[in-house]
C-alpha cells in the first residue's frame, strides 16, 4: 500500500482535484486499449495497472480533501463506462485486423452485456433501495481484463465475461421483478437447487466460500483454455471454427 499511500499523499498536497484523478484513470485506459489493439497484450496490461491505481485512489483524495460529491459520484460512474468500452473496442480492432469475426461478435456482444450489467443496476436502483446482485460486476471484469493481457488467455476471458454478464443481467432483472412485486427471493431447498440458485441468482459477497469457489473455476477455465483459439484460421487453419469444423 505504500506506492498508493504516497501517490494520494501527493495528490492531496498538490491539490489535484478527484475528478481530475479520475479522467487521467480514463485517459490510461485508452491508451490501454490503443495497446490491445495493436496485439501488445503485455504492455496493456502494465497499462491497465496504472490506470486503476487513479480508479483507486480518487475516492480517498475526495474523503481527505472533503470534496466528496454526487456529482463526483455521477462522473466518477460514467467514466467508468467509457474505459470499459474503450477496452473492448481495442480488442475488438484487434480482433477484425486478424479478420476473426467471430470474436469480433464476442467482444462486441461482450461489451454490451457489461454495459447493461451497469445500467440494469442503475435503472433498478432508482425503483428499488438497492441491487448489487450478479457476479459480474465491473471490478471482476477488469481484474480479467488484466489475467487476459498478461496470460494471453484474452479469448477464454472474453468467453467468461460474456456468459456471466448476461447471467447477472438476467440476475438484477429477476432480482427487481421479485422486489417490486413484494415476491420472496429464492434460496433453494435440497443442495443440487441451492448451488443452481447460487450460480444464477448471486447474491454473496465477495471472499466468501462461494465466490472463491467461482474464482477458481473461473481461473480455471482461462488457463486451460488454449491460445491458439485467437490464430488466424486461414494462416494456420487452427481456431475455434476449425476445431468445430
Amino acid at each position: 500500500m505504500f506506492p498508493l499511500r504516497a501517490i494520494i499523499a501527493a495528490s492531496v498536497a498538490l491539490g489535484v482535484h478527484p475528478n481530475t484523478l479520475t479522467l487521467i484513470g480514463v485517459l490510461i485506459n485508452v491508451a490501454a486499449a490503443w495497446a490491445l489493439g495493436m496485439d501488445r497484450f503485455l504492455l496493456a496490461g502494465v497499462i491497465m495497472i496504472v490506470a486503476n491505481i487513479f480508479d483507486f485512489i480518487d475516492g480517498k483524495v475526495a474523503h481527505l480533501t472533503n470534496t466528496v460529491s454526487r456529482f463526483g459520484a455521477f462522473w466518477d460512474s460514467t467514466l467508468d463506462r467509457f474505459s470499459d468500452i474503450a477496452l473492448f473496442l481495442g480488442l475488438i480492432y484487434l480482433y477484425a485486423d486478424l479478420r476473426r469475426t467471430d470474436y469480433v461478435m464476442i467482444a462486441a456482444l461482450a461489451m454490451m452485456f457489461s454495459i447493461m450489467t451497469s445500467y440494469a443496476r442503475a435503472r433498478a436502483e432508482s425503483l428499488i433501495d438497492k441491487c448489487k446482485v450478479g457476479f459480474m460486476e465491473r471490478p471482476e471484469r477488469i481484474v480479467l481484463f488484466m489475467i487476459g493481457a498478461f496470460t494471453d488467455r484474452m479469448a477464454a476471458v472474453l468467453w467468461v465475461i460474456l456468459v456471466l454478464s448476461i447471467v447477472t443481467v438476467a440476475n438484477r432483472i429477476h432480482y427487481t421483478y421479485l422486489a417490486l412485486n413484494g415476491k420472496p427471493m429464492p434460496t433453494g431447498g435440497n443442495p443440487i437447487s441451492r448451488v443452481f440458485v447460487h450460480a444464477f441468482f448471486w447474491r454473496d459477497e465477495r471472499a466468501t466460500l462461494y465466490y472463491d469457489v467461482w474464482v477458481i473455476a473461473i481461473l480455471a477455465f482461462t488457463w486451460l483454455t488454449p491460445p491458439d483459439w485467437l490464430r488466424d484460421p486461414t494462416a494456420s487453419g487452427i481456431g475455434l471454427w476449425g476445431w468445430l469444423n
